[in-house]
C-alpha cells in the first residue's frame, strides 16, 4: 500500500507519499481501508519531530480516518467487512490502510458522507470527553472555546449548543467570527482586539464562564483563572500557548475552581473505547439528527499532504483540513 511517510523531521515537505508495507490486523483490531483521514495539530508537531506516537502505533500520522472494513482480526465480533466505519486513531491514518483496535470504531453516523465522516473521531472525542465527561458541563451554564472556528471549536461551539449551554468563543477576524455565530456561539470575541476576560465576564453579568476549553496553555493560564466563574472548570488541551506558568492558587482557591490537563493519543486501549462508546451514545444521535454537523475546510489528495500541513499552519481555515486516498 501507500502511505504518508516521514523520514525526516522538517517542514510540510517532509511528508511524502510512498510505497509501504500493508499492515495486518491484529488481535482485537479490524482493518480499514481509507478514504479520508484528517489534519490535527498532533500530525504538524510529529512531523516536526516533536511528538512521536505512542509505543506499537503506526508511524504514519493521522489520528482519525473514515473507510470501509476490508478484514476482521482474531477476537472481533459486532462488525462486518464491508461496514463503513470512522475511527479514533493512535496513528496511521495517513495512508490506504490501517488497523484499528475495535473499541475505536464507530459507524459513519446517518446523513453523513464517508470523507466528511474522517472530520469526527479525533474532534467529536476530544470535546465530549473535556467538556462533558471530565469538566462536567450542564444546561444552562457558559462554555468558554478558544479557537472557535478550529475542528476542535467547530465541535465544542455544536455540542454546547445541543445541551442547552451557552457559548463564548475567541477566534482572529471578523470572517471567523461569523463562521461561529453561524454555528451558533453567543457571545464571539476577536482575540487581537479584544479582551476575553472582559467580554465574558460582560456577557455573564460578571459571572464568568462555568467551563472553558483552552488549547494555549501557559499564555492563557491566569487569564484563563480570571475569566472562570465560582465552581469553574478549565480544560486545558493544547500548549500552542507554551508549557510553563505560574498559578495563583489563593484565586484557584477562592473560586473553588479545578485545573485539569488531558491528551487523547497516549490514553490506553479501554480509556479510548469508553470515551468512543461515549461518543456513540450521546453524540451520534445528535449527528443523525442534523444538529451537529462536521464542519470541513477543504479536501486535498493523501499525496498533497504538504499543502494541507501548510493550510493548517496558516491558521486560515475553518473547521477541519481533509485528505482523500
Amino acid at each position: 500500500m501507500h502511505a504518508i511517510t516521514i523520514e525526516q523531521p522538517g517542514g510540510p515537505e517532509a511528508l511524502v507519499w510512498a510505497e509501504v508495507p500493508d499492515p495486518v490486523a491484529g488481535e482485537g483490531e479490524v482493518l480499514v481501508e481509507v478514504a479520508a483521514s484528517a489534519v490535527n495539530r498532533a500530525d504538524v508537531l510529529q512531523r516536526q519531530g516533536f511528538y512521536d506516537p505512542p509505543p506499537g502505533a503506526s508511524r504514519h500520522p493521522g489520528l482519525e480516518c473514515s473507510g470501509r472494513i476490508v478484514a476482521l482480526g482474531p477476537g472481533v465480533s459486532g462488525w462486518s467487512v464491508g461496514d463503513e466505519v470512522c475511527a479514533l486513531l493512535a496513528g496511521g491514518g495517513y495512508a490506504e490502510r490501517v488497523a484499528v483496535p475495535v473499541g475505536q470504531l464507530l459507524p459513519v453516523p446517518a446523513g453523513v458522507d464517508l470523507v466528511a465522516a474522517a472530520a469526527l473521531p479525533e474532534v467529536v472525542c476530544t470535546v465530549w470527553s473535556n467538556v462533558f465527561m471530565v469538566a462536567g458541563l450542564r444546561p444552562g451554564e457558559t462554555l468558554l472555546v478558544h479557537g472557535g472556528s478550529s475542528g476542535i471549536g467547530t465541535m465544542a461551539i455544536q455540542l454546547g449548543k445541543a445541551v442547552g449551554a451557552r457559548v463564548a468563543v475567541t477566534a482572529g477576524g471578523k470572517e471567523k467570527l461569523a463562521r461561529c455565530a453561524e454555528l451558533g456561539a453567543d457571545v464571539l470575541v476577536d482575540y487581537r482586539e479584544q479582551d476575553f476576560v472582559e467580554e465574558v465576564r460582560a456577557a455573564t453579568g460578571g459571572a464568568g464562564a462555568d467551563v472553558i476549553l483552552d488549547i494555549m496553555g501557559a499564555k492563557y493560564l491566569a487569564r484563563n483563572l480570571d475569566a472562570l466563574a465560582v465552581n469553574g472548570r478549565l480544560a486545558i488541551i493544547g500548549l500552542q500557548g507554551g508549557v510553563k506558568a505560574e498559578v495563583n492558587l489563593g484565586a484557584l482557591l477562592a473560586k473553588r475552581a479545578a485545573i485539569t490537563a488531558t491528551s487523547l493519543r497516549t490514553r490506553p486501549l479501554e480509556e479510548k473505547a469508553a470515551i468512543v462508546a461515549a461518543v456513540r451514545e450521546h453524540v451520534w444521535p445528535l449527528i443523525a439528527s442534523g444538529r451537529v454537523r462536521p464542519v470541513v475546510h477543504a479536501t486535498y489528495p493523501m499525496s498533497q499532504a504538504p499543502e494541507a500541513h501548510r493550510v493548517l499552519e496558516s491558521s486560515a481555515h475553518v473547521g477541519k483540513v481533509l485528505l482523500t486516498t
